[in-house]
């Protein structure tokens, strides 16, 4: 049975709070880092219409690796030069940039 008392707490909120401390916002960008890369390799080898083993192949590497990198999981991120081969082997281009943060 709900309690009709219980206080509504928006994530949102909790997270602004979190953000404040420097060594939490470093894992949370990290992880958010981690999660953009697994995202763009997944759909740009999907969209090339690949395998992970096909993309490994022609990457240089294992699907093991593709794998564990779309996972997502896994909490080395990859070195410039593995994204690179990734990049070439989907004919697509690796970009790298520094997003600033906004001045209060």
């Amino acid at each position: 049975m709900k309690n009709k008392h219980t206080k509504r707490i928006k994530l949102q909120d909790v997270l602004s709070e979190e953000l404040k401390d420097t060594e939490f916002s470093f894992y949370f960008e990290r992880e958010k880092a981690i999660s953009k890369i697994a995202f763009f390799v997944r759909n740009a080898r999907l969209k090339a219409g690949l395998t992970q083993a096909e993309l490994a192949q022609r990457a240089k590497t294992s699907q093991v690796v593709i794998a564990r990198l779309e996972s997502g999981t896994d909490l080395r991120i990859p070195s410039l030069d593995l994204l690179e081969r990734i990049a070439q082997a989907l004919k697509a281009k690796l970009m790298v940039y520094f997003e600033y943060k906004k001045a209060a």
